[in-house]
């Protein structure tokens, strides 16, 4: 099978008054199932999420910003929580990921039903005091008609966002990707109104992907006669970075108490990563030093 190369490209059109991104993400998105051993539904649903997870990061400027996303919707799904840096390295798991549901009414996947009603949560840590948090409300749980509502609900930029996963009749991804096209505050009504028109004729990004346009493709198809700029493009990656120096870390932080209880059970404790499923043991005797670690601190 041919190897996805995962990367997003940047731009912008009608002069400066849009600014567009793309992404082909087939790899992360396998990644993310062969870690999870989602089933078809939580597969186009997280798969969905890491891709727009992915182009938000991308907007972010330093390189120690972090974004998280969360979906807490009452579907059967549950919570999905995604982060992404500012190389558009993401990781993410599905509360729920082996849930079964039968197609929607369009015979696709059901997205919406597997997501159901709820919140959309989107935490910017960008090295200051506080984080940003912007939270609004799941519109179809479709998550590219939410992440639609949330940027011009919660960061006021009138967004158009797109997003799709195809599967492989033995269920691995076949192709997954999106985009996301902002206007920007100085944009005319006639480049408004020019894009809205163009928007309706553009079929599902699911569509376009099928057909095996990359994203250069799809943003020269919907921007032509536009003077489309493509500013730069850059690898997109499913990446975790857990280590057993940070579990460590994280066991420390517990505290004495906490690290008491679990030497006193006097058997090997075993954390796993939710979002990569790396699994660390430690002893009783490693215990005790992070306990003599913790009195240091």
């Amino acid at each position: 099978m041919e190897k996805h190369q995962d990367y997003i490209v940047r731009g912008s059109a009608a002069d400066g008054q849009i600014r567009v991104f793309a992404a082909t993400t087939g790899g992360l998105a396998e990644r993310a199932r062969e870690i999870h051993n989602t089933s078809p539904v939580a597969t186009a649903a997280l798969g969905r999420l890491l891709t727009c997870a992915a182009m938000m990061g991308s907007m972010m400027k330093g390189r120690k910003d972090l974004l998280t996303v969360q979906v807490m919707g009452d579907g059967p799904l549950g919570t999905m929580t995604v982060t992404a840096d500012s190389m558009a390295r993401v990781k993410g798991y599905v509360q729920n990921p082996g849930v079964m549901l039968p197609p929607n009414g369009e015979g696709k996947l059901d997205v919406g039903g597997a997501v159901g009603k709820g919140v959309l949560r989107v935490i910017k840590d960008l090295g200051l005091k506080e984080p940003y948090i912007g939270e609004t409300e799941l519109i179809s749980g479709e998550l590219a008609e939410d992440f639609t509502y949330y940027f011009a609900a919660s960061e006021q930029v009138p967004s158009s966002v797109a997003l799709g996963v195809l599967m492989n009749r033995n269920n691995t991804v076949a192709q997954a990707g999106g985009f996301i096209i902002q206007l920007l505050p100085d944009a005319s009504e006639e480049v408004i109104s020019h894009l809205e028109q163009k928007l309706t004729e553009v079929t599902a990004v699911s569509g376009l992907l099928e057909e095996g346009m990359t994203p250069e493709e799809i943003l020269e198809y919907i921007f032509s006669g536009f003077d489309l700029r493509l500013l730069d493009k850059i690898p997109a990656s499913y990446y975790c970075n857990c280590s057993r120096e940070r579990v460590e870390k994280a066991l420390i932080s517990l505290g004495r108490a906490e690290l008491d209880k679990m030497i006193a059970d006097g058997e090997p404790i075993t954390t796993n990563c939710q979002f990569c499923g790396g699994s660390y043991t430690f002893s009783v005797e490693e215990l005790c030093r992070l306990k003599a670690e913790a009195r240091r601190a």
